[in-house]
This record gives structure tokens, sequence and C-alpha cells, in this order.
């Protein structure tokens, strides 16, 4: 391997009813239904301590995304200026990392039901990381 290139093994997919782009919601908290994150059991133990309540991030890899997109109209809208993708929440993009702010609501196993998220059934999940609240709470 070189030094310009990554090893990322998912840890998980997502399991939701979203399955046509079209269909999904641009962002989590604009209706996207509660889905579930379906872990690989060999990362059971990075799962002991999630919360029913919990808000996380959860990254994914867009697989679906196209890759050689740096420009876009925000939203689709080609009635706003085109802007460079590292100033947008574009899907396409070089490397198409998702980044999605969840609430967990049950915790059964190895699967994690969440709320908020808009990624499609069968992404990969890359990590699971906490919201960081105020300092003295970290």
């Amino acid at each position: 391997m070189t030094d310009d290139a990554f090893l990322l093994r998912p840890v998980g997919r997502v399991a939701s009813p979203l399955t046509d782009p079209a269909d999904a919601p641009r962002q989590g908290d604009e209706g996207a239904p509660e889905a579930y994150l379906d872990f690989t059991p060999e990362v059971a133990t990075a799962l002991r301590d999630l919360r029913v309540g919990a808000e996380v991030l959860v990254l994914t890899w867009l697989d679906r995304a196209r890759r050689d997109v740096l420009a876009v109209h925000p939203r689709g809208d080609a009635s706003r200026p085109e802007t460079g993708v590292f100033s947008t929440r574009s899907p396409h993009r070089p490397n198409p990392i998702g980044l999605h702010r969840v609430r967990v609501l049950a915790v059964d196993g190895l699967r994690v039901r969440v709320a908020d998220l808009e990624a499609l059934d069968g992404t990969p999940v890359l990590d699971v990381k906490p919201v960081l609240g105020p300092p003295d709470e970290r």
C-alpha cells in the first residue's frame, strides 16, 4: 500500500426502507424514516456502551455516489451558484464519506435502531462517534 492509499473496512451496513436516492431526504432531519445499523460481529465490543437517546455521528461510504464531481449547484438547484463540493453536503465528491447525526432509539446486540438517517439501504457503515457535549462532560 502506498502513502496515498487507505484501506477502509465497513463495520456494518445500513438497513433502511430508503432504496432510491430520488426518494431519500437530503438530510436526516428532513423526514428520514427510522433505520437500523447492522454491525459485524467483530465490532461487538465497540457497541457495548451505546445508549438509547444518545446522539452519535455515523460515518458511511456513499457507495452509489460519483467520485469525479468537484462542484455542484447546492441541492441540485440550478438557480444557485455552482459551489465546490467541499463547501456542500453533496454525496458526490472525491471521497464520498457520509456524515449523519442520528439519535439511538434501541440497541439489540449487533443491531442499532436510529432516527434521522437518510442513508440508503445497504450503505456501508465506516464508524460511529459520539456527538460531543460541553467540555466538562467529555
